[in-house]
């Protein structure tokens, strides 16, 4: 299956003529009433799904706020050509829909590591700690008050109850979202034991994901990115010459996971491809040694990656073998890093990228046995704003309807439909990782006139309104979509960490 997503720029220049065209010849009155009467006839079909469900799915969209979803609609129908505003996306096609609210024990607005411990162990904790309450404080060093008051998580619950369990991120590993479905520590950033400070009897985070679990009754899949985590200095790494593992104990935990759950190991997209589902039972692959590519990057890789997409179906074809069912979650982690960096163009490929696992999932699954859920952990200060006329290019400069040359602002230059409210703000097609390099600083309000910008291109970093040198999360509510058992219990405004009773009640915990 090739989930290559299409050039940007050309599929735009084809939308904006295109999707126009469209709603001049085909939208009038009487269609829209057609449609507001199907979607209700359609509505009157659902019913609660009351049976238990046999597995359960959670797609994590880090950083995935309604804005992101609005603005990935768009752009992934007018990268196909299509009326971007009328797109659906896959996540949309579930039927149940709630609102979750993000703030954290301590903060408004929260990280990604108490938010993902209230959905995976129902209970809302402090920011930066993961699978502990909030009576912890941050940076705890003491293991013995780390386990007295640690959470269990769902993955947990399902792996004693004999369900397979996957874990699979675009990020690390050992990083907050897939690192708080196993890990229990004060401190998300203690991801190898040379991330450990001075006396600390606490393990780190990916020594937690082998020493968590009892001899053959770990982790069956397991897919991301942060391979140094888990190899010593000592060993160089598979695939980046000259480059070597981190870790400072010697313990090489490749070999301890292979050894110890009798699973096998891949870094690649040949080695990769070349596992068959129906006769593994047990899965590691760690295909960068820090995050994975962003998905517009990934075809540049050295060894080559999956997709999400494929990650994602290569885990349920796996879990799928255990007739007891499975738990899978799967987090789009780098919507997040395309975020801080003030890049709208990666955050929404990527949230395109995870929506299409989410459309390998709905069509391999059955809805009367599998529970799937599509979330994010927080928002981001990202905007969609001006008033841009349909079918304008949502990566573009603001157009207003009747016009064919930019919108000025009183400034008399141009601006974008898409913005956010902090962070570096503007670089004009500077790859993303060296806007935080340049030694600019922070290049905020209008920076510049962008008459002559291609704010289409994939390295274009969009104007911010207040200077900080990473763009902030946002404290708003998030979406939840659902369909499947007890998808119907996803409904109204519920504090995040509802979001784990639904699932151990789906699956009987």
């Amino acid at each position: 299956m090739n989930f290559a997503m299409k050039p940007v720029v050309a599929a735009l220049a084809i939308a904006l003529t295109t999707t126009s065209a469209l709603a001049e010849e085909t939208e009038n009155a009487a269609t829209w009433y057609a449609a507001g009467q199907k979607a209700l006839k359609e509505a009157k079909t659902l019913y609660p799904g009351f049976r238990r469900a046999k597995n359960v799915i959670l797609f994590v969209g880090d950083g995935m706020g309604v804005s992101t979803v609005t603005a990935a609609r768009i752009l992934d129908g007018q990268l196909q050509g299509k009326d971007g505003e009328k797109n659906v996306l896959a996540m949309e096609k579930l039927p149940y829909l709630a609102l979750s609210k993000t703030y954290s024990a301590n903060q408004q607005t929260s990280d990604s590591a108490p938010t993902m411990t209230a959905m995976v162990t129902g209970v809302k904790t402090s920011d930066g700690v993961l699978g502990i309450n909030q009576s912890v404080a941050r940076k705890e060093k003491d293991n013995a008050v780390i386990q007295a008051n640690k959470l269990t998580t769902i993955l947990e619950l399902a792996e004693a109850k004999g369900l397979s369990t996957g874990v699979v991120s675009t990020a690390r590993i050992t990083h907050a979202t897939p690192g708080a479905t196993y890990a229990h520590i004060a401190e998300r950033d203690w991801e190898s034991d040379a991330n450990l400070p001075a006396g600390a009897s606490v393990k780190d985070i990916a020594a937690q994901m082998i020493d968590n679990f009892p001899k053959g009754d770990g982790i069956e899949v397991v897919l991301g990115g942060g391979r140094s985590k888990f190899l010593p200095k000592t060993v160089n790494d598979p695939e980046d010459n000259g480059k070597t593992g981190e870790r400072k104990d010697g313990r090489d935990l490749v070999d301890e996971w292979t050894a110890k759950f009798g699973g096998q190991f891949v870094y690649d997209k040949a080695g990769f491809d070349a596992i068959n589902p129906a006769n593994t039972k047990r899965l590691l692959g760690l295909f960068e040694r820090s995050h994975m590519e962003y998905e517009t990057d990934r075809a540049g890789d050295t060894a080559g990656e999956p997709s999400v997409a494929e990650m994602t179906e290569k885990a349920i074809d796996i879990l799928d073998n255990n007739k007891k069912g499975y738990f899978l979650m799967v987090e789009a982690g780098r919507i997040d890093h395309g975020h801080h960096v003030g890049n709208a163009y990666r955050a929404l490929t990527d949230t395109i990228a995870l929506d299409e696992a989410v459309r390998v999932a709905m069509e391999k699954t059955d809805p009367k046995d599998t529970l799937i859920i599509v979330t994010a952990d927080h928002s981001h200060v990202f905007t969609i704003a001006g008033y841009p006329k349909r079918g304008n290019p949502i990566l573009g400069k603001v157009v207003n309807p009747g016009s064919d040359t930019p919108a000025l602002a009183a400034d008399n230059m141009p601006y974008t439909t898409l913005s956010y409210a902090n962070g570096l703000g503007y670089r004009e097609n500077s790859p993303i990782e060296a806007a935080y390099t340049d030694g600019l600083g922070a290049q905020v309000g209008r920076f510049a006139d962008l008459a002559s910008v291609d704010t289409e291109h994939m390295n274009f970093h969009q104007e911010a309104l207040v200077p900080l040198g990473s763009e902030t999360h946002a404290g708003e509510d998030v979406a939840i979509y659902a369909g499947g058992p007890r998808a119907h219990l996803f409904h109204g405004v519920q504090e995040q960490n509802y979001i784990f009773h639904v699932m151990q009640d789906a699956l009987g915990l």
